[in-house]
């Protein structure tokens, strides 16, 4: 197959990946607070957050999650929430603390969360406020122990 794309990838840009390299997405990460630092990681609305601030936040909150919410390696968390500064902060630290990660779409009806809390088994969800509404509807419905609103 002629990869044509190929031709349009920056300089110093590899055009394969070694998939051995790293065990996790988290080896991923640590490379590149490791590599990056300080220089910006992710930007939203006027905001910027460094790698190093990103890793430091993403830390902090999967201490929450395990000591004050007291998940365990393996309890399900949903991340409903649009493309976010919080989103890699959320993402990151629950992967940390060992969580499987539900990405859940914010423009879901409440039935939709519903049906995909209960077929994932969530025990926390992570949500913008501007949904909490709907998932007052169905929270009881659900195994949802922990509401984080952002």
């Amino acid at each position: 197959m002629q990869k044509v794309w190929l031709k349009h990838y920056p300089k110093g840009v590899k055009h394969e990946v070694d998939l051995h390299k790293y065990q996790s997405i988290l080896d991923i990460v640590s490379e590149s607070v490791k590599t990056y630092g300080d220089k910006p990681c992710f930007t939203n609305l006027d905001h910027t957050l460094t790698y190093n601030e990103i890793d430091q936040l993403s830390d902090h909150f999967a201490s929450y999650l395990l000591n004050v919410c007291k998940l365990k390696k393996g309890d399900r968390i949903a991340i409903q929430m649009p493309n976010l500064l919080q989103y890699p902060i959320v993402l990151f630290g629950a992967l940390k603390a060992g969580m499987i990660v539900v990405n859940t779409n914010p423009l879901y009806t409440d039935r939709e969360m519903e049906h995909q809390f209960r077929d994932a088994d969530c025990e926390a969800v992570v949500i913008v406020d501007l949904y909490t509404h709907l998932l007052q509807k169905i929270i009881s419905h659900t195994d949802i122990q922990h509401v984080i609103v952002t």
